[in-house]
């Protein structure tokens, strides 16, 4: 896949999502629009991670609960390593220790590193506990061979590196890892990417590990700036942080509270505005859609949950 200039994010999202349901390189749940894609060989991707010498000296590691990732939660728990997987849009606290019961059997296992196994087997992990995470995974909707990665579009990956950092959990030097098929890996500009943006250190494949040799620097905390009151609301572990931050001294003027506030994102505003599409060889092109024919209601989400 190769984009031509001029397109948004939200252009390379809705290709992704196209092709792969067009090529049936889709797994349950579908249509995989507006959803990190669960993708035919992502068991086979995740099993990649066993060869990388960040996963094998990783004690704790955090891995997101996204379906295509089961597969890497369960070879962390085999691994016998401490996994940490975010609550559901971060409702009920930052993180959940996932606790398989004593003796567990290889299928229960399988059982914890589901989703359901996520909700039935963990404790909440308050702000205040030790937590050193040594090793981050992350979903994706479209990567880069040069590390830049483009999410779902609503931001809680971004955001919840985001408050590792303000925690202490992850430092500059902590590796990321994102497992996708191989047609989500392609090119696109940097320019597109944010400094909140999440950047990777290793893509994983049905057929190919990429170490990117990414140089773009991580997040360095939360930029309170582009937060809104909205979103303080609906994330209670955010309003401790930020308080924690306030103390400390640091500026955590939320956007609504600057004289002039800039646009709440850059790159769902005005990059959304129709713009050609993407070239996708052998895409079907009645079910690529022109940009003038996607969905509305989609933008629309994505305007109301990218507030990073």
């Amino acid at each position: 896949m190769e984009p031509r200039a001029g397109v948004s994010k939200q252009d390379i999202r809705e290709q992704i999502w196209s092709y792969m349901e067009a090529h049936d390189v889709a797994n349950f749940p579908r249509p995989v629009h507006h959803r990190i894609p669960n993708f035919k060989g992502s068991h086979l991707a995740s099993q990649n991670i066993r060869g990388l010498d960040v996963f094998a000296r990783a004690q704790e590691v955090k891995v997101d609960p996204d379906k295509p990732l089961e597969g890497v939660r369960l070879m962390a728990l085999q691994s016998q390593k401490t996994l940490l997987v975010p609550t559901p849009r971060l409702k009920r606290g930052l993180f959940n220790r996932i606790t398989p019961p004593p003796g567990a059997t290889a299928a229960a296992l399988r059982r914890c590193a589901t989703s359901q196994g996520v909700r039935n087997f963990s404790v909440p992990v308050g702000l205040d506990s030790s937590v050193h995470v040594d090793l981050v995974v992350v979903g994706s909707v479209a990567v880069s061979e040069k590390g830049w990665r483009i999410g779902k579009g609503e931001g809680y990956a971004d955001l919840e590196y985001a408050m590792m950092v303000s925690m202490g959990a992850v430092c500059e030097g902590t590796p990321v890892v994102t497992t996708v098929h191989d047609c989500q890996v392609l090119d696109f500009p940097e320019a597109l990417l944010e400094d909140h943006d999440l950047t990777v250190d290793y893509i994983l494949t049905p057929t190919r590990v990429i170490a990117t040799g990414c140089e773009r620097p991580k997040p360095v905390g939360i930029t309170w700036s582009k937060i809104s009151p909205e979103m303080l609301e609906r994330i209670p572990v955010l309003r401790s942080l930020r308080e924690r931050e306030r103390r400390a001294g640091k500026d955590v003027s939320l956007w609504a509270d600057l004289p002039h506030p800039a646009p709440l994102c850059t790159v769902v505003g005005p990059q959304l505005a129709p713009r050609p599409g993407l070239s996708v060889p052998g895409a079907a092109s009645g079910r690529m859609g022109s940009p003038q024919q996607r969905s509305h209601a989609g933008q629309t989400q994505a305007l109301r949950h990218r507030r990073l």
